[in-house]
């Protein structure tokens, strides 16, 4: 858009993003639409000591361009996405928000993997009674009940049993499909939100600046958009 309206190079257009991108991340940590790029504000808010938490995480993943070095290519190399990609660890609340974006990881990382080295299970604020959080997740976080204990309530859909000789046609039973369902209903948030960071084309389309830190400063003020849009206010 720099390059079309004010007839600007490529070069200088990106000179003039990287100029007006601390600009916008002012105005946005004024707004308070902001993101965390850190998980401690899940456990360490002193406006939700009286209630509890309740928090939706997630995964994304969005293209880059193909490293040239082989062993880069492979660590970056998403078997979901069978392409190149970079992930993030998105966490949403009920207010229609994104509170916390984590650091931008490659995209072989697996996403319970990635959760567990952002969060670490074993660090103070998480091994106290106090933390009354609720974590809505899906069934790429199997585990997280047995490292994160603590939490007030770990929501996980019901994972249908494998198929054996004692079990040749396995299922859910009808209660375990209504809890997936109502599961649904609530982590729906998280992937509308998800859908709103990708309407912005900087992170649908492949990404090849390489300037370091760009990639987690443009998730990050793309999501401090979506917040600004949908009237959310960071903690």
């Amino acid at each position: 858009m720099l390059g079309g309206f004010f007839d600007l190079s490529p070069a200088k257009a990106q000179e003039n993003v990287v100029k007006l991108l601390p600009i916008l991340k002012h105005a946005q940590k004024n707004l308070r639409v902001l993101p965390h790029c850190h998980f401690k504000s899940i456990h360490d808010n002193p406006e939700n000591t009286d209630k509890k938490q309740k928090i939706i995480i997630d995964a994304t993943e969005r293209p880059c361009s193909r490293p040239h070095h082989a062993r880069k290519q492979k660590h970056y190399y998403s078997g979901k996405k069978h392409q190149h990609t970079l992930k993030n660890t998105v966490i949403a609340d009920g207010n229609k928000g994104i509170p916390v974006v984590g650091p931008t990881a490659p995209g072989s990382r697996h996403d319970y993997a990635l959760l567990k080295e952002e969060l670490n299970p074993e660090q103070p604020g998480l091994s106290s009674v106090e933390v009354s959080v609720e974590v809505s997740v899906d069934l790429g976080y199997q585990g997280i009940k047995d490292h994160y204990a603590n939490f007030n309530k770990i929501r996980i859909p019901h994972k249908k049993p494998r198929k054996s000789k004692n079990n040749p046609n396995p299922t859910l039973t009808p209660k375990q499909k209504k809890e997936n369902r109502a599961l649904s209903r609530t982590r729906v948030a998280v992937e509308h939100l998800i859908g709103d960071l990708k309407i912005f084309h900087s992170l649908t389309i492949k990404f090849r600046n390489h300037i370091k830190s760009m990639a987690d400063q443009v998730i990050l003020l793309v999501a401090g958009l979506c917040n600004l849009k949908n009237e959310y206010v960071v903690q």
